[in-house]
């Protein structure tokens, strides 16, 4: 939901001697307020607020909601991204201001895109007992961040890499491509590696690359991570070694995409350019501005989530790091 948060502790692995890969560990956050359930987010943090444009990475589960409230949460905006959602278990329900009612299920993609501005709202089905998926944003770049709400659906067929079945529901990989709507170039992809198995993939070496490990006894490049963490490889490498040296099936999310060399200021559900944008986008919000529409059919008790208060310091923008891997 928020972006608040300050940074989770993050460290480097020296991987061997060509490759570096940085980890970053995840911070435990409510999703929607404090008695709502708790994700792990990786991005963004204080040193690496992004992959590609790969703005936002939420984490959660797998969680037993079958006696509690599971996520419910409220209408709230967005300004200047796509918001993907990926299940590995549940289901949950979307509805949002562009007309939309759509199930969000295992192993298919739910991409919104809000432009210069919607509203939605995330519950899940009174069926779901468990919860386990990603919440991801990606930014939009100048040339596009004011184009029109939109929502796509896209249901991928995965295929088998050596000791890996590779899914991609963003861009392109191991043969496999995405049909959905991207405004910088992306991939997003699951990969179940096989117990004690790994696979090299090649991957286009002008993208940088992360790994978030959901399950297993992974590794990325010869590091160790494990699960809820994210490893970073930088631009220039041509492929990515992934391993699980467990005896159980291990399974991550592959987050790529071209260094995204835009400024980006990004507070609460807005991505915008300057303080003085984003405190409009937040006036238009709290004043029920038709840029960002209504949700028909959310039966929560709050119909609309309240924007915080903007700090008494001046926002900053995230200025982009460099495309190389990060120095050793």
């Amino acid at each position: 939901m928020s972006n608040l948060e300050s940074a989770p502790v993050e460290f480097d692995c020296a991987a061997g001697p060509s490759t570096r890969v940085e980890v970053l560990t995840a911070r435990e956050v409510p999703l929607g307020g404090p008695r709502a359930m708790r994700v792990r987010r990786t991005l963004p943090q204080r040193r690496r607020s992004l992959i590609g444009a790969w703005c936002f990475a939420d984490h959660y589960g797998p969680q037993d909601v079958g006696p509690g409230p599971g996520m419910d949460v409220p209408p709230h905006p967005h300004t200047g991204l796509q918001t993907v959602s990926w299940l590995f278990d549940g289901e949950i329900e979307h509805r949002d201001s562009g007309g939309v009612h759509a199930l969000v299920r295992p192993g298919e993609l739910n991409l919104m895109t809000a432009g210069r501005g919607i509203c939605h709202s995330e519950v899940s089905t009174p069926a779901t007992t468990v919860l386990h998926g990603v919440q991801l944003w990606v930014a939009l770049p100048d040339s596009a961040r004011d184009t029109d709400r939109s929502f796509e659906h896209f249901a991928p067929e995965g295929v088998t890499v050596s000791g890996a079945d590779v899914t991609v529901f963003l861009g392109e990989l191991a043969g496999q491509r995405s049909p959905v709507t991207t405004f910088t170039p992306l991939l997003g992809a699951q990969v179940d590696l096989h117990p004690h198995a790994g696979a090299v993939l090649e991957v286009d070496p002008a993208f940088e690359h992360g790994v978030l490990s959901d399950r297993g006894d992974l590794e990325v490049a010869g590091c160790r991570l494990q699960p809820g963490e994210l490893a970073y490889q930088g631009s220039g490498e041509s492929t990515l070694a992934l391993r699980n040296s467990g005896a159980g099936p291990g399974r991550a999310l592959l987050l790529g995409g071209a260094p995204f060399t835009e400024e980006l200021l990004m507070w609460w559900n807005f991505v915008g350019r300057t303080q003085e944008e984003v405190a409009e986008y937040r006036r238009l919000w709290q004043e029920e501005s038709d840029r960002f529409g209504r949700v028909d059919g959310y039966r929560g008790d709050l119909q609309r989530l309240p924007a915080p208060a903007l700090p008494t310091t001046r926002l900053r923008p995230r200025r982009p790091r460099g495309t190389s891997s990060p120095p050793g």
